[in-house]
């Protein structure tokens, strides 16, 4: 059901991810060496589970986010990673490696419609245009600040390089538990200054501090606003640094060029 995937030479193979069908599942995987996840929740528990019957080698699960040991427990952004990680690491002792692989914040969803129109972030509740920091459309940003009074930094990096950079990193002899990669990285203020350039105009911004993004919630919560939430909780966790990282160490084993991220929005709002 996928044609402009099988023209160009991929097998599609219809699955089943409910409990009663992991052995066909497994069969499904049988002989392959690596699986790289981009699904969650319950079904990519069964993925794993069946990954592990069927001996594949290697797992990669869905994150492509931030680093896991930055987020809080419980986490509302979670959508069931922290149930894959801890499944994966059962299985390690058994001789499957796995890694996460940590990208940070995608531009995409800076790009016009957002994650969304690309089909990407579909079920995250916050993958539409404006959703997170920006709406370059409605010329508006959201700008946290930390409880030092300094903007949240993000680390980014596009789909299309985080598909070079896992492809590359099919090749490396050995996985740790988690591969950064990184296509640009700066603070929100810098983020809005670039959009603000390209589009030719100043945006509309609201700031943020720990005690506003914190009564946000609080007033989301009440009126049962389960995206505003989501959105608050995304402000938050930028501030509180989740998407950010220092050390890319996938950059420097492979050889993979990112697209910084000012050449990047530059190319996607072009024609808007």
């Amino acid at each position: 059901p996928k044609p402009h995937l099988t023209a160009k030479g991929f097998q599609i193979v219809v699955v089943n991810y409910a409990i009663t069908h992991r052995q066909d599942l497994a069969f499904k995987l049988a002989g392959l060496n690596t699986v790289i996840s981009v699904i969650s929740g319950p079904a990519q528990i069964a993925l794993i589970d069946a990954a592990a019957e069927a001996g594949i080698r290697r797992f990669a699960p869905a994150e492509f986010e931030g680093q896991a040991a930055l987020r809080p427990q419980p986490d509302a952004l979670d959508r069931g990673k922290r149930a894959a990680l801890d499944r994966l690491q059962q299985y390690q002792t058994r001789g499957m490696q796995y890694t996460s692989f940590v990208c940070g914040i995608l531009y995409e969803r800076f790009g016009p419609g957002g994650m969304v129109a690309k089909g990407i972030g579909l079920r995250s509740g916050i993958g539409a245009e404006g959703d997170y920091l920006i709406h370059i459309s409605q010329k508006k940003a959201h700008i946290p600040y930390d409880a030092n009074g300094q903007p949240g930094k993000i680390s980014m990096t596009s789909a299309e390089d985080v598909g070079k950079f896992v492809a590359a990193a099919l090749d490396l002899p050995q996985w740790p538990p988690e591969l950064q990669m990184r296509g640009d990285r700066m603070n929100v203020l810098r983020l809005v200054n670039i959009a603000e350039a390209i589009r030719g105009v100043q945006f509309e911004k609201a700031h943020y501090n720990p005690q506003s993004m914190e009564s946000a919630l609080q007033l989301s919560r009440a009126s049962e606003d389960i995206q505003a939430q989501l959105r608050t909780i995304a402000l938050i966790a930028t501030a509180n640094g989740r998407f950010d990282f220092i050390t890319s160490n996938l950059n420097s084993l492979v050889d993979v060029t990112p697209k910084r991220f000012q050449a990047w929005l530059q190319e996607a709002w072009q024609n808007q």
